[in-house]
């Protein structure tokens, strides 16, 4: 049901808990040893960290290693501050950057996994950004992926020495629609993934990540078990922690 697994050594996802890093997290659980890395950088609600706690259990995934990072003063954003409404309906594909972009937020994070895999000898790290059906993200665009790799093997003993830690974003270039069925091919479990940024007992339906997920669902004739109402299950699942 997991699919079967291709050597490939071990590698760290970054587990936000939403759909796309749960299918990441499957891809990479289909080639080796995964360890799951989330952090609690000061978002408005901890249900994606719940779960990434739940992913990570039904993957028999190392971990989740719990990062506690406690930005949330210094990173301006709707999803920082619990006390901003939402924006809702923005038209997909506009120009300006939405207010629930998170100021350098996927930097921050490679740099924590990049940091975890070279000091646990993990060759590479997977994380779920795309840049086809997203919000408009500039830190999820493949020149963004192009220049963290330039820096990764600059900055780290592992690169400076000829072995550069890989930073695989396999769904960069797909869809929603074909993230829905690639998931679907293997197994992932969306019933315990989370994406709404509201947080709450159920998703709000309006917020983009909610329009986002609903749309590559219907596009991939997939139906969500979150569209019922349900949220996701085992969300008190312990995790292994780093002082932050």
């Amino acid at each position: 049901m997991r699919g079967r697994r291709v050597a490939e050594g071990p590698s760290v996802v970054l587990l936000s808990g939403g759909m796309d890093s749960a299918t990441c997290l499957a891809i990479a659980a289909a080639r080796g040893p995964v360890h799951a890395l989330s952090v609690r950088y000061g978002q408005r609600h901890a249900r994606e960290l719940g779960a990434a706690r739940a992913l990570a259990r039904y993957y028999q995934a190392t971990g989740p290693v719990l990062v506690s990072l406690p930005l949330g003063p210094l990173l301006d954003s709707d999803l920082t501050r619990p006390g901003r409404r939402l924006p809702v309906g923005r038209p997909r594909g506009g120009s300006t950057i939405p207010t629930t972009y998170v100021p350098a937020r996927n930097t921050i994070l490679l740099s924590v996994a990049l940091g975890y895999a070279e000091s646990h000898r993990v060759r590479s790290i997977y994380l779920g950004v795309n840049a086809v059906d997203y919000s408009g993200y500039p830190d999820c665009r493949p020149e963004f992926l192009t220049a963290f790799r330039h820096l990764a093997r600059l900055a780290t003993r592992e690169g400076v020495e000829g072995r550069p830690i890989r930073i695989l974003a396999p769904l960069l270039r797909m869809t929603k629609a074909e993230i829905v069925r690639t998931g679907e091919r293997l197994g992932v479990p969306w019933a315990l993934t989370w994406s709404c940024y509201a947080g709450g007992e159920r998703p709000c339906g309006r917020c983009d990540a909610c329009r986002l997920r609903r749309m590559g669902f219907a596009q991939a004739g997939v139906k969500d078990p979150l569209a019922s109402g349900r949220g996701p299950r085992s969300l008190r699942t312990p995790a292994a922690r780093i002082p932050g």
